[in-house]
């Protein structure tokens, strides 16, 4: 169980907001975040990483403290196990597809199997810059996945794919999230993805 009531002050195109938020995921789960643009959706899953700092409130995962601003204690991200999906990708220039995923593993059945997950298989040896932007944002998932993260978070991940590669990528992520148990947070505004996951409004 995800326990979050937090409370961050945040900027977008409507001026000043104050995000609060007081919610719980299930442990295991799929769950969409969905809500307007600018009402704090990226910045509430950059909570949860670590990456942001809440003015107040208090984050449990599995009844482990990770953020409390009494105690002015925050887990640090990297501790966190923690896989995020970011929306422009953040891969690594220098990097082909697969030291992108061997930088989260050495375990080489599993890079294969990522790969064949994301169908890059035949872009093993390729840079970013040498890829769509539907291929990046496949790596991109494949590299969150690498690390076999507790907690996935995941922004706008499929946006830049077709709809039959997405309908694919998305069976076999789902297969993936069973066998690993993993428990995604995922903010989209397309209704049609993951049907079957609860979803928060913002």
């Amino acid at each position: 169980m995800i326990e979050i009531d937090i409370s961050k002050h945040i900027k977008s195109y409507q001026g000043n907001n104050e995000l609060m938020v007081k919610t719980s995921f299930e442990h295991g789960c799929i769950s969409r975040i969905s809500g307007p643009s600018g009402v704090g959706k990226t910045t509430l899953l950059r909570i949860i990483a670590g990456l942001i700092t809440p003015e107040k409130g208090i984050i449990k995962v599995d009844n482990e403290l990770w953020f409390d601003s009494n105690t002015n204690f925050s887990k640090r991200t990297q501790d966190r196990n923690v896989g995020f999906v970011f929306q422009d990708y953040a891969l690594f220039p220098n990097m082909t597809v697969e030291k992108q995923l061997r930088y989260g593993s050495s375990d080489e059945v599993y890079i294969s199997h990522l790969l064949a997950i994301g169908q890059m298989e035949m872009f093993r040896n390729s840079l970013p810059k040498m890829l769509s932007g539907g291929q990046q944002q496949r790596l991109a998932i494949l590299r969150a996945l690498s690390t076999k993260p507790r907690l996935l978070l995941m922004d706008e991940p499929f946006s830049a794919l077709d709809h039959k590669l997405k309908s694919q990528l998305i069976a076999n992520l789902k297969a993936l999230f069973i066998e690993q148990q993993t428990t995604v947070l995922l903010v989209t505004h397309a209704q049609d993805e993951l049907q079957e996951s609860s979803v928060f409004s913002m």
